[in-house]
């Protein structure tokens, strides 16, 4: 098997050997380059020790020491090279407490998680599977070097990255692989927050993202999300559902782009209907301020997450939204947008149709209806360049400031009439006629 090295990782092998160490490209560039796909980065396992290596290279950068990782640099670019190594005891599930160099490139490869992250490639020696990665790839299958349990003791991570690597390739997990993270599961606690963001955030903007009800059936998101756990055993008897809560936000995930703030969006959007649900006397489900609720709600899990603030500021704004709906008419879409902020509004219309297409069949034709109405009404006032904000209003509050009105609080009050009559009547948006507005509205 030959497969397609970069240039500069080709260089880098080929020093390494010259001064008669072995050099091979490994892991997840391995498995990519096999699947057809581009890797996002080449690293390179090595029988040189790291002082070895610094050696070699005119521009190195101490990546990792303890841990036999190198970074050389080529030009701009980095190459992370790591001595072959055997990890010593992990103590905290997730870290080793010790590593030991070795000679040996098949120690190195059975301490890695997956048989298809655990090949390495040399283009004189070609491809090193020794543990039939190809075979599980060509099976579809995401399944741990050895012994699963062994592999997820020492670190819990790889708990939620076998469901991640299954996500991102439509790859199911082999069997005794699901069950040794439906044992080890709760060992997730023993990770970072941030660690455990990274990995989520991958399944969900995956093809996949709706394998999340994996991680729900293994024990995962019991651990890192157990809001969700609540909204799979949330049934929803309404005429305009025809899923638990759950299984309705990941029929929602796949209606939606691949998108970090969408995805993001459409896992929470109803993450507070557990709490509110109430049933009337006809066996009728409402849920009534689900909305807010979920805003809160969503609010707090991401700040759990660690997810940063701006991303949390569109997510939030989605929520508090998602569910309003204006009629297919300028002056209500103008308003919307106002409301919405011009910004986030195309991607409310996203989520709008996302969380319809993920419903039953009641109205279905209506509700996307008056959504294409809302959606086409939206670009004609983008286009006319419709005033739908303070900061498109023709008059500013220097304006009025220079026309004799005081600074404060009532400036900001008549400002904010004014902005409502030009949504209702965008003809008005001229300096002298909100000048003469003014002192009326």
């Amino acid at each position: 098997m030959d497969l397609k090295i970069p240039e500069k990782a080709e260089i880098i092998l080929h020093t390494l050997e010259e001064a008669g160490y072995e050099a091979y490209v490994v892991g997840g560039c391995v498995r990519d380059s096999i699947l057809g796909r581009s890797p996002d980065d080449w690293d390179i396992t090595t029988s040189a020790k790291p002082e070895e290596v610094k050696a070699l290279f005119r521009r190195t950068v101490d990546t990792g020491l303890v841990h036999g990782t190198v970074t050389v640099m080529l030009d701009k670019e980095g190459f992370e090279v790591t001595t072959y190594r055997v990890d010593g005891e992990y103590e905290d599930g997730r870290h080793p407490k010790e590593v030991s160099f070795t000679a040996s490139l098949e120690e190195d490869l059975k301490r890695r998680d997956f048989t298809m992250n655990a090949m390495a490639y040399n283009p004189k020696r070609g491809l090193v599977d020794l543990f039939g990665g190809v075979q599980d790839m060509e099976k579809q299958i995401v399944r741990c070097v050895g012994n699963p349990v062994e592999r997820f003791t020492e670190d819990a991570l790889r708990i939620l990255r076998a469901v991640r690597f299954s996500a991102q390739l439509g790859f199911s997990i082999e069997g005794e692989t699901l069950k040794a993270i439906s044992v080890l599961a709760p060992n997730l606690k023993y990770v970072s927050a941030e660690r455990i963001q990274v990995e989520l955030l991958k399944l969900l903007i995956s093809p996949h993202p709706d394998y999340l009800r994996t991680a729900y059936e293994a024990g995962i998101t019991k651990e890192i999300l157990p809001e969700f756990d609540r909204c799979m055993e949330t049934e929803q008897n309404t005429p305009h559902h025809c899923y638990t809560v759950g299984e309705h936000t990941l029929q929602s995930l796949l209606n939606i782009r691949a998108d970090k703030v969408l995805r993001l969006t459409m896992l929470l959007h109803d993450i507070g209907k557990p709490d509110v649900k109430r049933t009337d006397e006809n066996g009728r489900d409402h849920f009534k301020t689900h909305g807010p609720e979920g805003e809160r709600m969503a609010v707090s899990i991401l700040r759990r997450l660690k997810m940063d603030n701006d991303t949390i500021r569109k997510v939030r704004s989605l929520i508090k939204w998602h569910d309003y709906r204006p009629e297919g008419k300028a002056v209500s879409v103008r308003k919307a947008i106002s409301l919405i902020g011009e910004e986030l509004f195309p991607l409310y219309l996203e989520v709008q149709r996302a969380d319809i297409l993920a419903q039953s069949t009641y109205k279905r034709e209506e509700k996307l209806a008056r959504l294409s109405a809302v959606s086409a009404l939206y670009e004609e006032i983008m286009e006319k360049g419709q005033c739908i904000s303070l900061k498109t209003m023709a008059l500013t509050g220097r304006d009025l400031i220079d026309a004799g009105y005081a600074p404060g609080k009532e400036l900001g009050e008549i400002l904010g009439r004014l902005l409502a009559h030009v949504l209702e009547n965008p003809e008005d948006n001229k300096k002298e006629i909100l000048l003469k507005l003014a002192g009326t509205v």
